[in-house]
């Protein structure tokens, strides 16, 4: 089933067990995706979807962020939530030592010496990441390896 129908299929069952944070989440992830697609003047295929959510999640990772240093534990929770019912979509996320096994394949695939060939390692990384390993931690983990 792809991404859409399930979000369609969540959508009903949400609104059925009157959840209304659910609901709420859902119609934002469903009208995002469909923002997306307007501006395209196509259908997204799975990869640009998977984008959309990510960017999605990382929002409100950073909204936690921030809302925890402002002292907002309301607006906190609340975006836990949501960040809850995102995470379900995702893609199985990669362990760290997965990413670095792929980081290193990758460095010595484009023959990387030093940090200046960041730029080509990350260019074929973040494709094959997207969605299942965030991509800050995977640039920093770059940038490690490379100074070595």
């Amino acid at each position: 089933m792809d991404l859409n129908a399930r979000i369609e299929q969540q959508m009903v069952t949400a609104a059925k067990a009157r959840d209304k944070a659910r609901l709420s989440t859902l119609r934002m992830l469903k009208t995002a995706l469909h923002n997306k697609e307007i501006d395209l003047m196509r259908q997204l295929n799975e990869a640009e979807t998977m984008q959309i959510l990510s960017q999605m999640v990382k929002q409100r990772k950073d909204s936690i962020e921030q809302f925890a240093k402002g002292g907002r534990q309301d607006l906190v929770d609340k975006e836990q939530e949501e960040l809850g019912i995102l995470q379900e979509f995702m893609p199985a996320q990669m362990s760290d030592d997965e990413v670095e096994t792929l980081i290193k394949e990758l460095i010595a695939e484009t023959g990387a010496v030093s940090v200046k060939d960041m730029g080509k390692v990350m260019k074929v990384l973040m494709p094959k990441i997207a969605g299942r390993a965030d991509g800050k931690s995977a640039g920093e983990k770059v940038k490690e390896l490379l100074s070595q």
